[in-house]
């Protein structure tokens, strides 16, 4: 409304209402006003008259009446709009104070003193200019030589541009100058961790990139969520919460690398590697000695200690900042939107699985799966080429209605190098500290032939399940029992228990009446048992993950005392190896990834007495 029309109003009211109705009237509404936004902008009953040309007392004490009620309106519901945080001026109303205080602030002004004042003549150009000029010389500075450091020192910075340009952040150390490196955010449990890892290195292999080999995270303390319900967390914040974990872990002394766990030595020919703590501390110049357990650890992951630098550092792996240009290429297509493929002759076509109708609609989803090129989308010519880190999100995948979650790479035929480098990671064996312990115990502990039973019964679906998995045991030492007495072996069955289930629990369940059965023998570990320690020490010692990988020339024979650090738990894999022993057969709970490791080692006879 403009002012002309404004005023033409008010004057038909003042010639129509009185004095001391137009009083009354006026003062409701600053009262209803003022009940109505409490919390927001509270008005003092006070509204000094402003001078007015022309106007006598009475009716410029209308005018102001008026006029307050109404741009009190409009700041009033600004602020509320606004969250009630900070009161906003209505900046294109020249008669709004802009030195209102917000919400709970002090409104009691000398009654001299108009709330609201009309525009002055004078221009406010120079003042402007004058702000500008003075400001300059330090918008310069900061500009140019702190730019980088004070980036540096918030803990999610952004590139200098949204779309990957300006001066890269990473601080590339000579070791490391020339090599590209890809990294990724493993999740869930152990087994869903090391399929990620073959996943991997078939990328690395693929993109010529070497593979930053990450640590062994904590049983789901890193959730994906579900590809098939296309409710998963995105990539960015996954690999954040990796590294978050992955500190935990350093801070906790608890740090155990999968090259420590896992025996790499398969894939060193055909894939570049280089240990996750090696590569921090020369790439982001951090320390990561906490994590270490013996002394060539310690001497190559030393760093600085300074936060600035961790939380540049996880700015950078998690890509929150964005693309840097030269320096990190976060990859942001997950399950949902992608399944990664090579050679097919299918790229940019639609998967098989898309989001039915049902779930579109009962999500509000409109997620398109593509099939891609990995090495069309992020090998040479691609904005990725150039980015010194490639990180992924999850590299997970499984079976699903006929297609793959998210990585479909299984065979390579025109390439026979990747089509080596599938062939190998189709199965890693465990490090060979973990093998000899679970040889040693099915040799000179159980001492016979036995069955194994895998029982998760505690774990995400498998709670609900425990009647189909303990039928499947029954049925399993039925066979079993048959074997034997058409063998003429009338002793009783050797079993290894590996489960979830702690042992006290085992009352009123099928364990518990097999334990008391005569025709069983039981054999159980724990993590406190001499033989599940030893091994332990061992493995950690032997610094698997360190030497698997790159190591810098300078320090690859040096060595330097640790600080104190705890044993990993290595229960599981020692029970894994047992069960690879297990002459009289397995049995695995259905759908159990770590079923089906098992199932893998047997079917590679790694149990050699």
């Amino acid at each position: 409304m403009s002012d002309e029309k404004r005023c033409e109003i008010n004057k038909k009211r003042r010639e129509n209402t009185s004095e001391e109705k137009r009083c009354e009237i006026n003062k409701k509404r600053r009262e209803t006003y003022k009940k109505k936004n409490v919390g927001c902008v509270e008005l003092d009953h006070n509204i000094s008259a402003q001078s007015t040309v022309g106007n006598t007392p009475a009716e410029a004490d209308d005018h102001n009446d008026w006029t307050s009620i109404y741009y009190l309106h409009l700041y009033t519901q600004s602020c509320l709009k606004d969250g009630m945080k900070m009161c906003r001026n209505i900046g294109t109303d020249p008669t709004v104070r802009s030195d209102l205080p917000v919400a709970g602030g002090d409104m009691d002004l000398p009654a001299s003193r108009g709330r609201w004042r009309r525009r002055s003549a004078r221009s406010h150009l120079p003042v402007v200019v004058a702000v500008l000029v003075l400001l300059l010389p330090t918008l310069l500075l900061f500009s140019s030589g702190y730019s980088t450091m004070l980036r540096a020192l918030l803990p999610f910075h952004s590139s200098a541009s949204g779309g990957g340009g300006g001066v890269p952040q990473c601080r590339v150390s000579a070791e490391l100058e020339g090599e590209r490196f890809l990294w990724y955010a493993p999740h869930s449990g152990f087994s869903n961790q090391v399929s990620e890892l073959r996943n991997a290195a078939v990328a690395a292999a693929l993109l010529n990139r070497t593979l930053v080999v990450p640590p062994v995270l904590d049983h789901h303390a890193v959730v994906l969520g579900s590809c098939p319900k296309f409710r998963v967390t995105d990539p960015a914040s996954l690999r954040a919460a990796v590294w978050d974990h992955a500190m935990q872990l350093l801070r906790e002394g608890r740090y155990v690398s999968m090259g420590d766990i896992v025996d790499l030595t398969p894939l060193k020919s055909m894939v570049r590697m280089i240990d996750f703590r090696v590569f921090v501390s020369l790439w982001c110049g951090v320390d990561m000695q906490k994590a270490c357990f013996s002394g060539l650890c310690c001497g190559v992951s030393g760093g600085s200690s300074m936060p600035v630098d961790y939380n540049r550092c996880r700015s950078l792996l998690s890509g929150l900042g964005g693309s840097e240009k030269g320096c990190v290429y976060p990859v942001q297509d997950d399950c949902r939107t992608t399944v990664w493929t090579y050679q097919q002759k299918n790229d940019g076509a639609l998967d098989q699985f898309q989001p039915d109708e049902e779930l579109k609609r009962k999500k509000k989803i409109s997620y398109v799966r593509r099939r891609r090129d990995i090495y069309k989308a992020l090998g040479p010519g691609s904005q990725a080429e150039d980015a010194t880190l490639l990180a992924f999100g999850t590299l997970f995948s499984g079976p699903y209605k006929g297609s793959e979650s998210y990585f479909d790479i299984h065979e390579s035929p025109k390439d026979q190098r990747i089509q080596s480098v599938l062939e190998r990671i189709e199965f890693l064996p465990f490090a060979p500290e973990i093998q000899a312990a679970g040889r040693e115990f099915a040799k000179n502990k159980i001492k016979e032939p036995f069955l194994c039973a895998q029982l998760r019964l505690l774990d995400g679906q498998f709670k609900n399940h425990w009647k189909a998995t303990f039928s499947a045991l029954k049925e399993k030492l039925k066979a079993v029992e048959l074997e034997m007495k058409r063998n003429k072996n009338s002793g009783p069955v050797h079993m290894f228990i590996m489960t979830d289930l702690p042992r006290a629990n085992w009352t009123k369940t099928y364990l518990a009446n097999v334990a008391k059965d005569a025709r069983y023998k039981l054999y159980t570990l724990k993590e406190s048992d001499e033989l599940v320690l030893q091994a332990a020490e061992r493995l950690m010692a032997s610094e698997h993950g360190v030497r698997s990988g790159f190591l810098p020339k300078a320090v690859e024979n040096t060595k330097k005392d640790c600080g104190p650090v705890q044993l990993p738990e290595v229960l599981l894999y020692v029970e894994e190896s047992v069960c690879s022993c297990a002459s009289l057969g397995f049995v695995g709970t259905a759908g159990s990834t770590i079923a089906g490791s098992i199932e893998t080692m047997r079917k590679n006879n790694v149990c050699k007495w």
